[in-house]
């Protein structure tokens, strides 16, 4: 067994300030509904190295039943027409959305990518209004992935520790 310390976070009003400007000029993020083919491979993509395996444990039916629904945000962002990020949002629509998978390609990192594609993608669920938005991060999470939620206006509200099986 493998114990996390597992950080829950929520944002009760949208980013602060102005909207970041993307850091690179041939990168854009649009809500994207992709195959999923093309989801998974984004996902593993982004989330191997995180160990991420949610959305792997899915059956396939249970997978596209995901993906096709509408309370289901996927902003994919892309650089050069790669995709490279991924900010999944589950519950849109009602008081309460969760973030559930945020991140970028291995490759992708330390561009001012990040914090870009989690700036536009927060600004657009707000525009669903929601109550909060909520997460949840671990210590398998990308060691800056606490500070970037706070720097945009998450407060944590509980700490865990949980066992997961190794």
């Amino acid at each position: 067994m493998v114990r996390l310390l597992v950080t829950y976070m929520e944002q009760l009003a949208p980013p602060p300030g102005a909207a970041l400007s993307s850091p690179l000029a041939a990168a854009a993020i649009a809500r994207e509904r992709p195959d999923a083919d093309d989801y998974l491979r984004l996902y593993r993509a982004i989330g191997t190295p995180l160990r991420w395996d949610e959305r792997l444990r899915m059956t396939r039916e249970g997978l596209l039943a995901f993906l096709r629904d509408g309370s289901t945000a996927l902003y994919i962002l892309r650089h050069e027409g790669r995709s490279v990020g991924l900010c999944e949002f589950a519950g849109v629509g009602a008081g309460d959305v969760e973030l559930k998978h945020f991140g970028l390609i291995p490759d992708a990192q330390g561009r001012r990518l990040g914090p870009y594609l989690l700036d536009w993608s927060l600004r657009a669920i707000w525009n669903h209004r929601p109550e909060r938005v909520w997460l949840h991060t671990d210590t398998w999470d990308h060691p800056k992935a606490k500070a970037t939620y706070e720097r945009i206006g998450f407060k944590a509200y509980s700490e865990v520790w949980e066992e997961l099986p190794d």
